[in-house]
């Protein structure tokens, strides 16, 4: 194999590989409502957005359960009657079709200044569909009753066939998008 084919099987291997990281990784969004003083709040309690669809009841308690984490490790408190906010997501899976392909052969060979001819290259492509989940969370101020902030983290769900996957994905996923709650200090 020559050198300049060496070199063009590295940089598709390269490349593919760089995609491949790039879809996997899970996209993370906030915004919130600037001139709110968040260490005010100490307490939440959870409500449901009406008419949305939640996923089934184990993936939903999956969820609320790595958000209570990350709450109660941002000093919050879970709590029934009274309390300083109301926590709600909303869950989505969309389809999307992933491809994947690779090539074999093509070597150079023959003589003279021409270089010679390739030899037979197969390049095979396979589809694959795969499940992205986003998940939608929004903070509001009940005395306020205003919306203070929101998250959003994509390809969080995952496939759902393995249930210890999906926890992990789910941890992770809160874990990147608390990095954001509260809201960064401006410097």
């Amino acid at each position: 194999m020559t050198k300049t084919r060496s070199f063009q099987i590295l940089a598709i291997v390269s490349a593919t590989l760089l995609l491949c990281v790039s879809a996997a990784a899970q996209e993370i969004r906030y915004n919130f409502l600037p001139g709110t003083d968040f260490a005010k709040y100490k307490t939440y309690k959870w409500v449901r957005v009406p008419s949305a669809q939640y996923p089934n009841q184990i993936i939903d308690n999956q969820i609320m359960q790595s958000i209570d984490a990350q709450l109660g490790l941002n000093g919050l408190t879970k709590a029934e009657g009274n309390t300083d906010l109301y926590v709600a997501y909303q869950a989505s899976v969309d389809k999307e079709t992933q491809w994947n392909s690779y090539s074999t052969g093509g070597d150079m060979w023959g003589w003279g200044r021409w270089g010679g001819w390739g030899g037979m290259e197969t390049t095979t492509t396979t589809s694959q569909t795969i499940r992205i989940g986003t998940l939608s969370l929004d903070i509001y101020d009940v005395g306020a009753k205003n919306q203070i902030w929101r998250g959003q983290a994509s390809k969080t769900l995952g496939s759902g066939k393995d249930p210890a996957k999906v926890q992990k994905n789910l941890g992770k996923a809160m874990a990147k998008l608390f990095k954001k709650y509260p809201p960064p200090a401006k410097k």
